[in-house]
């Protein structure tokens, strides 16, 4: 049987990681075994203990403890990462408060079932943040949607190309990109 080993997460500075670090001794986890963390947000980037503890603080037969779920990943996508890493290692998963133990059957039941559910909840908040993006672009001039308004005059371009200017000359009068001058002049040719 390999160690235990502890996760500790909060989201800022000014919040208590004791009551964590309580939780996970009184499982068993050693002092020496625990990795903590304060950063916040959904991805993994930020985090250093959690990435020191995958890459090398953990081993196969290891057990990793963490509090909650949200504790150890804050989407779904970097749960099911975490999870297929621990899997691939040989590493187990122990959540105290979700009562989740993946060294059981019906841990591992409850862990997938529980990951189906958030992935769907993700699905379904997609699907109706699009149908109101949808719907929002139905309406046309009111939309939020309907993009940044357009800043060049594209006549003038023209204007001033026809009068001999030059398209370096056009984008420095107008304080424009010089790329931009060319896009709206071979716009005008297709």
């Amino acid at each position: 049987m390999g160690e235990l080993i502890g996760y500790a997460r909060v989201s800022s500075k000014g919040q208590n990681i004791g009551p964590q670090i309580d939780a996970l001794t009184g499982a068993g986890v050693a002092p020496e075994h625990l990795y903590q963390d304060k950063a916040s947000g959904t991805k993994r980037t930020g985090r250093p203990a959690l990435e020191d503890m995958l890459s090398r603080g953990i081993r196969k037969g290891d057990t990793l403890v963490v509090t909650r779920l949200d504790r150890l990943a804050r989407s779904t996508r970097d749960l099911h990462n975490i999870a297929h890493s621990l899997e691939k290692k040989g590493v187990a998963l122990r959540v105290l408060e979700q009562d989740i133990d993946t060294t059981t059957s019906a841990g591992r039941l409850f862990f997938t079932m529980l990951s189906a559910i958030s992935t769907f909840e993700t699905e379904m908040r997609a699907e109706r943040q699009r149908e109101g993006i949808d719907a929002a672009l139905a309406k046309g001039d009111d939309s939020p949607f309907k993009g940044r308004p357009a800043t060049i005059d594209a006549d003038a371009i023209k204007a001033a190309r026809d009068a001999g200017e030059t398209p370096s000359a056009i984008a420095k009068r107008m304080g424009i990109a010089r790329s931009s001058v060319y896009r709206h002049l071979a716009s005008e040719t297709s």
